[in-house]
């Protein structure tokens, strides 16, 4: 009897790992932030309890459901408040720049020269003097912009001139106007009013994202549909 228990339990707790999986997101290791981190830690021994767990499998289901319940809550907070981003996941910090190391950000990075030569060497810089700057990323990345020497070879540099491509600014992202980028366009609530108005949208809240170019030119995403 107790192994059949043994094994109910088991394959419960690896559906609900499964489930809880699902519901944070699809992220590569990489990508995780902080709670991402503990919480995959946290869950995953806690799946480990509730598949030995024979007297009371609730608890440790519970707080699965719980840990998961906490991780869906973060991000949907930092996806509808962008700024809260800052307290709960960090800020990237400038680790060199202009052929300057910053010791101060190093030590509040939690790095020291030797761990940052090492991810230097990693994306392929043997030598400091070809890094420009180098930006140690909240997610744990190290991102390098080389000497204008050492980068790729630009259409600027050969001296040609290709078409300009639009370059498009995004007006409404999830429903929330973008004032700053209306302000830095030149235009305002009125103008989006009425390009909105014309395409018979009534509300900001209903447009997933818009766009609009130097030339003033209005893209909208409504409902996975373009116009």
């Amino acid at each position: 009897m107790n192994f059949l228990v043994l094994c109910l339990t088991t394959i419960c707790s690896f559906v609900v790992l499964f489930l809880a999986a699902k519901f944070v997101g699809h992220k590569q290791i990489a990508q995780l932030d902080f709670f991402d981190y503990i919480t995959g830690i946290t869950i995953g021994s806690i799946a480990a309890e509730l598949a030995t767990e024979l007297e009371e499998p609730w608890k440790p289901f519970t707080a699965m459901v719980i840990y998961g319940a906490i991780t869906l809550l973060l991000s949907v907070l930092t996806n509808k408040f962008p700024r809260s981003r800052k307290y709960l996941n960090g800020t990237p910090t400038i680790l060199m720049d202009h052929g300057k190391l910053y010791r101060e950000n190093m030590k509040k990075a939690r790095l020291d020269l030797s761990e940052f030569m090492v991810m230097c060497r990693q994306q392929g810089y043997f030598d400091l003097t070809s890094i420009q700057t180098a930006v140690f990323e909240y997610n744990g990345k190290l991102t390098i912009l080389p000497v204008s020497s050492q980068r790729p070879v630009t259409p600027n540099d050969m001296n040609l001139a290709p078409e300009q491509e639009l370059l498009f600014t995004e007006l409404i992202m999830d429903g929330r106007i973008l004032e700053d980028n209306l302000k830095r366009m030149g235009l305002d609530i009125t103008w989006l009013d009425k390009q909105l108005e014309q395409r018979h949208i009534h509300t900001a809240k209903d447009v997933f994202l818009a766009l609009c170019d130097r030339n003033l030119k209005f893209v909208v995403y409504q409902n996975s549909k373009v116009e």
